[in-house]
């Protein structure tokens, strides 16, 4: 439960960076805090505690093993994530070489 309690901490971190500052470094950098959040979420929302992976050799039943599916879900979110990271760290090199700052409120001054 308390890696739960640390993930949310973790996630409402991300989104503090995302809301509370100006700057658009930060807020990729949020972006990033808050999609690693999300996929801890996932990666604990598939582990149990005393269980085995789930490639054996013989079919037990009633065995208890980890579920892979929330591991195949991060993996992908993790290239999509990358893709996402890319995309904002281009915009906001060319927000910067257009306008010659990071800082939100002056960029929404410039008009241009």
């Amino acid at each position: 439960m308390i890696l739960f309690l640390m993930d949310i901490v973790l996630f409402l971190i991300g989104l503090y960076a995302v809301v509370a500052h100006r700057n658009l470094i930060k807020k990729v950098i949020g972006f990033g805090i808050i999609e690693y959040a999300v996929n801890l979420f996932f990666v604990l929302a598939g582990y149990k505690t005393g269980a085995d992976a789930p490639i054996f050799e013989k079919n037990i039943p009633g065995m208890i093993f980890v579920d892979p599916l929330p591991q195949a879900l991060v993996l992908t979110s993790i290239v999509i994530g990358l893709g996402v990271t890319a995309l904002m760290v281009a915009l906001c090199i060319r927000i910067y070489q257009h306008y010659g700052t990071f800082d939100v409120n002056r960029i929404k001054d410039l008009k241009g």
